[in-house]
C-alpha cells in the first residue's frame, strides 16, 4: 500500500524526522519499534518515552535520519503493523 504524502515537497534529505509513537505499556514496545526503524534506517537510537497518566499507554519519541520520502512511508506503515501500536504521528 503507497501512502500519498508529501514528505518529498516539504523536506530536504537526509534529515531528521521525528517519529511519535503511542502504544500499550508493555515491555516489549520499546524493543519492537526500535527493530522496525533499525531493519529500514539502521543507526543508534534512543527513544524518549512517557507513560501515560494511568500507566496504560507509552508514547514514544524517537528521532531518524531519513533519506527518503519512501523510508519515511516504509517506517510508518511497518510500525502501524506491530500488535502494540495503536497510534503513529
Amino acid at each position: 500500500m503507497a501512502l500519498n504524502t508529501k514528505f518529498d515537497e516539504l523536506l530536504e534529505f537526509p534529515c531528521n524526522f521525528s517519529f511519535k509513537v503511542m502504544g500499550l505499556a508493555d515491555p516489549q514496545l520499546i524493543p519492537d519499534v526500535l527493530s522496525v526503524v533499525q531493519k529500514i534506517a539502521p543507526g543508534d537510537y534512543a527513544p524518549t518515552v512517557k507513560p501515560s497518566s494511568k500507566g496504560t499507554y507509552h508514547s514514544l519519541s524517537i528521532p531518524v535520519i531519513v533519506n527518503s520520502k519512501e523510508q519515511i512511508e516504509e517506517i510508518y506503515t511497518a510500525l502501524n503493523k506491530l500488535d502494540l501500536v495503536r497510534y503513529i504521528l
